[in-house]
Parts: C-alpha cells; structure tokens; sequence
C-alpha cells in the first residue's frame, strides 16, 4: 500500500511518499502554492494518480493543549476538499512540532539555512507520514 504524506502550510505544501510497502517514508518534493488551494487540490490529485498512491497522510496541526486553531482547521477543510476530489482515504496525523523536528533534523546534518528552506517542508511531511506508518504498524 502506497501512501502520501502532506505538511499543508501557508505558503508550500511539503509532500512525502511511503515505499511501495507501506513502512518507510520518504521525502518526495515542495510546492509553493501561495493559498491557492483550490489549484494545489489539482496538483496533489495529479500526484495521487501519477503514483498510484493508496491512501493520504495529511498533517494536522494541533495547539499544544490539544485544541484546534485556524492551521487545524484549515488542515480539516482542505481534507474535506480533497476526499471529494479522490477516490482514496485521507487520514489526520497530529504534526505537533514536526517542521521543528525537522529544522533540528536538518541542522544536525549541517544542512545550510538556505538549503534548509527549500526541504523543511518535504521533511515534516516525511516525519509526519513515517509517524501515521509508524503508529498504523503498532
């Protein structure tokens, strides 16, 4: 089973993808979409097809005390959205400081600040989506 992971941001939408088996995740790319959602619906629709992907991984960003804020929310409707668009399930994974992880992640490897920009995203989708498969496998 196939799945994709999404980290849904303001401005990029981090993707990951998971290995044909459904255990490991990895980083895929980042679209810069600038709140056009309706055209990233389009564009990650077209990568569900292109990879004949199984099921979605969309990041959920929750307050640390557990309640939904406008990025949760936001993370619901483009959920909402995208199950009308295909034809697979798409699940919510809390991401509580993911894209922080990430930036750690990426400073231990001595990634530079530039170079970090343009992965941060495609890495919190990875980690997002290796802890959807992480926890499914339990």
């Amino acid at each position: 089973m196939r799945y994709l992971g999404l980290d849904l941001g303001s401005r990029t939408l981090g993707i990951s993808k998971s290995d044909s088996s459904g255990l490991i995740a990895s980083s895929y790319k980042v679209i810069r979409h600038n709140e056009e959602y309706d055209r990233l619906l389009n564009e990650v629709k077209e990568i569900v097809d292109e990879l004949e992907i199984d099921a979605i991984v969309l990041g959920y960003p929750k307050n640390m005390n557990n309640t939904v804020g406008p990025k949760g929310q936001l993370s619901i409707e483009f959920k909402e959205k995208l199950e009308k668009l295909v034809t697979i399930p798409v699940y919510l994974q809390d991401e509580r400081l993911s894209t922080k992880s990430a930036t750690d992640m990426l400073i231990s490897g001595n990634v530079s600040r530039k170079d970090r920009k343009k992965v941060v995203d495609a890495v919190a989708a990875t980690i997002i989506l290796q802890t959807y498969l992480d926890q499914k496998g339990k």
